[in-house]
């Protein structure tokens, strides 16, 4: 794995417009969904194993219930984002998919159901914590340990919290994202460590 992309001509740069139109768009999408649409929109989140529900996994996070909880996760996205990018855009990427596909897939096939919709991108933002946390541990490098310190010191207590079952909380969502992103930190490191060993 290659940690130089950011230190490239103009990485950072590109690495802000990339986010920056990520959260652009989220918030066009809340504005246009209260709106035009008066929150229906929402309607299209996870819902547990109801296969009218599956296509969720691809919207949910791009849907969000009000602006307060749009504005929840647009900081910690736009932090937690940036500390993932440092590997790169196509790492970002790569990581955002699986934590945000994966993530909502375990969360339709294993999240209580009920009339519950689960949407919003606190899924991809424990993600992104659940993949700097286990980075630390795969990688073994030194900048993937000093990022899981500053993330465990910035979100270890809202991850905690995340993970309590709460009402109007897909503390689901939460779990299986951070899973995911563990997952994706294994998945990478292993492929950096093979890599290294040839």
């Amino acid at each position: 794995m290659t940690t130089t992309d950011v230190r490239q001509p103009g990485a950072l740069e590109r690495a802000l417009v990339i986010l920056g139109v990520l959260i652009a768009a989220l918030w066009v999408i809340e504005i246009v969904d209260s709106i035009a649409f008066e929150d229906g929109l929402e309607r299209h989140g996870i819902r547990p194993r109801a296969w009218s529900g599956l296509d969720g996994v691809v919207w949910a996070p791009f849907l969000h219930g009000t602006f307060g909880h749009l504005i929840s996760n647009t900081v910690p996205l736009l932090i937690l984002g940036g500390l993932v990018m440092t590997s790169g855009a196509v790492r970002w990427l790569q990581v955002t998919a699986i934590v945000a596909l994966v993530g909502g897939l375990l969360t339709w096939l294993f999240a209580f159901s009920g009339d519950s919709v689960h949407i919003g991108a606190s899924g991809v933002i424990f993600g992104y914590i659940g993949y700097l946390l286990a980075s630390a541990f795969f990688e073994r490098s030194f900048r993937a340990v000093v990022l899981a310190v500053i993330v465990g010191v910035i979100y270890g207590g809202g991850l905690i919290v995340g993970f309590l079952p709460r009402p109007g909380i897909s503390w689901e969502g939460h779990l299986f994202g951070f899973l995911a992103g563990v997952a994706a930190a294994w998945a990478f490191g292993r492929r950096g460590a093979s890599a290294s060993e040839i």
